[in-house]
């Protein structure tokens, strides 16, 4: 007879898929405030999809990051399971850097750090993957269409940060108090 999943399970799979998404829904939230203050001011490259697009894609991706590694804390023993420590650092290492895109390419207006931090992310995401499919083969599989996210992302990101090159120069200029006069070298 097959185990049956209980009410504690359910809770901790429900824990698990929320988790990343309190980050997203927080991340949202701060890109909605740049969108037409600063985001829709930038040239993007043909491929950039509609706004709308992201939501939905970042939601079902936190949620298929977060059951995976809901199934990795099991198979792997909990977190003070040998098998999980390592693969539930580098989770945690890759959604801390997931989550810091938007306060970085968004909240700073940072388009050269925001490319820095998801090329860091892509990185420990794939890591992340490889160390979860060790531990649970769905778990690891579940990382797939977020690490071809990630490169679509990154790419975008790329195009963004070549086809604006003196956006951060601008918006420094824009924040000198008026009257003050840069010294040249």
């Amino acid at each position: 007879m097959a185990d049956r999943p209980c009410a504690g399970n359910m809770l901790r799979i429900a824990g698990a898929v929320i988790l990343p998404n309190l980050g997203g829904i927080y991340n949202g939230w701060l890109t909605r405030q740049h969108i037409q203050n600063w985001y829709v001011h930038l040239k993007f490259p043909s491929f950039k999809p509609p706004n709308w697009v992201f939501a939905p894609v970042w939601t079902s991706l936190y949620a298929g990051m977060g059951y995976g590694s809901y199934l990795v804390w099991r198979d792997g023993g909990g977190f003070g399971g040998e098998a999980a420590r390592l693969p539930l650092i580098a989770y945690g290492t890759q959604l801390a850097l997931n989550w810091a895109w938007s306060p970085i390419f968004f909240g700073q207006h940072n388009i050269k750090g925001g490319l820095i931090d998801i090329v860091a992310l892509t990185a420990t995401a794939g890591l992340c993957g490889v160390l979860f499919y060790r531990v649970n083969k769905v778990a690891g599989l579940l990382f797939v269409p977020y690490l071809a996210w990630l490169g679509f992302a990154t790419a975008l990101n790329y195009a963004v940060w070549k086809l604006n090159p003196d956006k951060k120069r601008a918006l420094e200029e824009e924040e000198k108090p008026s009257g003050s006069h840069a010294k040249a070298n």
